[in-house]
């Protein structure tokens, strides 16, 4: 893991679109349960790094359960998962308590993650035009790297998708 800045410490210069083979960007956060998700303490692990817009709203509790539902085939493949949203620990909790969820939920309230890794923009729901998180999920090998990227993710099979593309990764 090259020694940079988290970007949980600086503010990204325009992000670039992200892609597989770049290096991740660092990101030091803090998760449900009182503890800290960094790049460098799964160091050695394969990360499912997923963006999502809210807790407890429909798409976002699904994919989280979904998540939750494979977990143990991730860890098998020695693959973290962890999901982030711009919510607040205290939410982090009660939507890991409410649904059962395992995955690691980190808060990025300041958005620096979100935008170091291009999921933060504007989005429009019933022609509202607002900021907001692009539902993404990114794999990260266990060097650091971006092994691959999914955008604008539909939930409905996305996390067999991830599992598979795991499960072919060890393949090789």
């Amino acid at each position: 893991f090259a020694a940079a800045k988290s970007c949980e410490t600086r503010r990204p210069a325009m992000a670039k679109e992200l892609k597989p083979g770049d290096p991740a960007p660092p990101f030091d956060l803090p998760t449900a349960g009182g503890g800290r998700v960094s790049l460098g303490s799964l160091k050695g692990k394969r990360i499912v790094l997923y963006f999502y817009p809210k807790d407890d709203t429909p798409g976002c509790t699904l994919e989280a359960l979904n998540f939750t539902e494979k977990a143990k085939a991730f860890a098998a493949k020695k693959t973290a998962v962890v999901g982030v949203s711009r919510d607040t620990v205290a939410k982090h909790e009660k939507f890991a308590a409410k649904h059962g969820l395992s995955v690691i939920l980190a808060a990025d309230d300041e958005g620096l993650c979100t935008e170091a890794y291009g999921v933060w923009g504007e989005k429009t729901l019933y022609g509202r035009k607002f900021m907001g998180i692009e539902r993404a999920t990114f794999l990260l090998d266990a060097k650091g790297k971006i092994a691959h990227v999914w955008r604008k993710v539909r939930v409905p099979g996305h996390v067999e998708d991830v599992l598979k593309v795991v499960n072919a990764l060890d393949a090789k």
